[in-house]
């Protein structure tokens, strides 16, 4: 089974301010409310170590592997749970820029025979979390700006 889940968020600041910020990921604890850590290099193959917690949701650790990074455009990995067919995500960062306003779209692909079961959870928790980093993020950049 397959599932998808988006959010999207207009922030008044420069596509490379916003890129800086999803690109420092050790600073992701002092402003994101869903990725409460993160470790690693944001570069192509890298593995990373994410500490994700949906509002009203437990908090759950991955290690995904970074799958695209072009700059001031894409960032996404790929994260898998046991083993590759039972549950696998691309979580994807499309920054495109309109203006003075950088246009985020925040998805997660998933795929795997679990998807069926953790879709209410993905629908609400996972897909509140987005909102939530992405108002954080807003706020950040355009503080910065």
């Amino acid at each position: 089974m397959k599932h998808k889940i988006s959010s999207e968020i207009d922030i008044q600041a420069p596509v490379e301010v916003v890129w800086n910020i999803l690109m420092q990921i050790d600073k992701y604890k002092s402003w994101n409310p869903f990725i409460i850590s993160s470790k690693g290099i944001p570069k192509i193959g890298e593995k990373l170590k994410n500490r994700i917690q949906p509002p009203g949701g437990k908090a759950m650790t991955f290690k995904p592997v970074v799958t695209k990074l072009n700059k001031n455009q894409v960032f996404e990995w790929k994260g898998e749970l046991l083993v590759p067919g039972v549950f696998t995500g691309y979580h994807r960062f499309e920054l495109s820029q309109q203006g003075n306003v950088t246009h985020l779209v925040h998805s997660e692909s998933f795929s795997g025979l679990l998807v069926r079961f953790m879709k209410k959870s993905l629908d609400n928790g996972t897909a509140d979390g987005f909102k939530a980093m992405n108002e954080a993020l807003k706020v950040r950049a355009e503080a910065k700006n």
